[in-house]
C-alpha cells in the first residue's frame, strides 16, 4: 500500500503569525499571558501554549486588571476592542490580516449604505468576530437554502447589498452560495478578491487531487477546526473514505481494509509533527513505506506587531 501526502498542508501564515504572538508575548513579559479564545483550532498547539504560561479565557471579564491579553487569530467583535480599550489592558491582535480584510470590507460596505450578508458557519468564532463589526444590518446564511427564505431590509424592496465570506469555508460550497446571491439579489456587491483565503484554497484543491488517487484520506485536524473539516469533506466529495484525527492514537486500523493508497494531509492550524506522527503510525500499522516528508513553501509571511517584533 502507498502512502501520499497532500502538498501543501498544515500550517498557514496566520497560524504560524498567531502563535508566535503568543509565544514571544510570553518570552518578553513572561507568563501568565492571557488569550481570548483559542489562538487557533487546534488542541496541540493550544495545550502546548497552556505548558508556557498562556490562559485562555472565554471573555475579556475573566482578565484581571492590567493584564496583557491576545486576540485570537479568528478575529473579534468590535466591542472586545472597546472593552479592553475602556479596561485599559494591554493587547496584542493575533487577528488574521485575512480575517481584518474582511472586517475592513465590512465597514466600508456599511458606510456606504450597504447592508451585508456573511456567508458562514453560525457560532464560528470567525464569523462571530465579522458579524460584530457593525452593530445592525447584518445577515448570515450557511446555504443555498438560507438565501430563498432571507430576508432583507424592511418592506418589499430590497437595501443596497453586499456579501462577505468566512475564509476558511468549502471553495465549491461558498460559490454555490455566491450564485444563489446573484441569483436573488442582482445588485448585490462582492469583494475584489475571493474572501476564501490562499491557504484554504491551497489545501482544498491539495486534498481534492489527493482523493483522486487515495481510496483513504487521513485529515489532521482538530473537531472545531473549520477548513479542516472542510478538506475531510472535500475528499468525501471525491469518492475517498475520509476521517478527521487530532493524533495518531484515533487511527482505527479498519479503516485501511482493501485500501490500496493513503493520504495525508493537514488543516492550516495542524503541526508538521502531527503529520509526521500519523505517517508513522500508518507505515506500522498497514507494512507500507514512510514518503519522504517535504513541506512546498507557500512564499507567504505575515509580520509581528511592531512592539513584538
Amino acid at each position: 500500500m502507498n502512502i501520499l501526502l497532500a502538498n501543501p498542508r498544515g500550517f498557514c501564515a496566520g497560524v504560524e503569525r498567531a502563535i508566535s504572538i503568543v509565544e514571544t508575548a510570553l518570552a518578553k513579559f513572561g507568563a501568565p499571558i492571557y488569550v481570548r479564545h483559542e489562538v487557533v483550532h487546534n488542541r496541540f498547539v493550544v495545550d502546548d501554549l497552556k505548558a508556557k504560561g498562556a490562559i485562555f479565557v472565554h471573555e475579556l471579564d475573566e482578565v484581571p486588571d492590567g493584564a496583557t491579553v491576545i486576540f485570537s487569530a479568528h478575529g473579534v467583535p468590535k466591542r472586545v476592542r472597546l472593552e479592553a480599550e475602556r479596561r485599559k489592558l494591554t493587547v496584542f491582535d493575533a487577528t488574521c490580516p485575512l480575517v481584518t480584510k474582511v472586517h475592513l470590507e465590512v465597514e466600508r460596505h456599511r458606510k456606504a449604505g450597504r447592508e451585508v450578508i456573511m456567508i458562514g458557519h453560525k457560532g464560528h468564532p470567525e464569523v462571530e468576530g465579522t458579524m460584530g463589526q457593525w452593530p445592525d444590518g447584518m445577515y448570515l446564511v450557511e446555504s443555498v437554502a438560507d438565501v430563498a427564505t432571507l430576508k432583507v431590509g424592511a418592506g418589499d424592496t430590497a437595501p443596497p447589498l453586499a456579501y462577505v465570506t468566512q475564509t476558511t469555508l468549502s471553495v465549491d460550497d461558498a460559490a454555490a452560495i455566491v450564485a444563489a446571491l446573484k441569483a436573488r439579489f442582482p445588485g448585490i456587491v462582492g469583494p475584489k478578491k475571493d474572501d476564501i483565503c490562499y491557504a484554504t484554497q491551497n489545501r482544498q484543491d491539495a486534498v481534492r487531487k489527493l482523493a483522486q488517487t487515495c481510496d483513504v484520506i487521513l485529515v489532521v485536524g482538530s473537531p472545531n477546526s473549520s477548513n479542516s473539516n472542510r478538506l475531510r469533506e472535500v475528499a468525501e466529495q471525491q469518492g475517498a473514505r475520509a476521517y478527521l484525527i487530532d493524533r495518531a492514537s484515533e487511527i482505527r486500523p479498519e479503516w485501511f481494509d482493501g485500501a490500496e493508497a493513503v493520504g495525508i494531509t493537514a488543516g492550516a492550524s495542524a503541526p508538521e509533527m502531527l503529520v509526521e506522527e500519523v505517517v508513522q503510525a500508518v507505515a506500522c500499522l498497514t507494512g507500507a513505506a514512510r514518503p519522504e516528508i517535504a513541506l512546498h513553501d507557500e512564499g507567504v509571511r505575515f509580520p509581528l506587531p511592531k512592539e513584538l517584533d
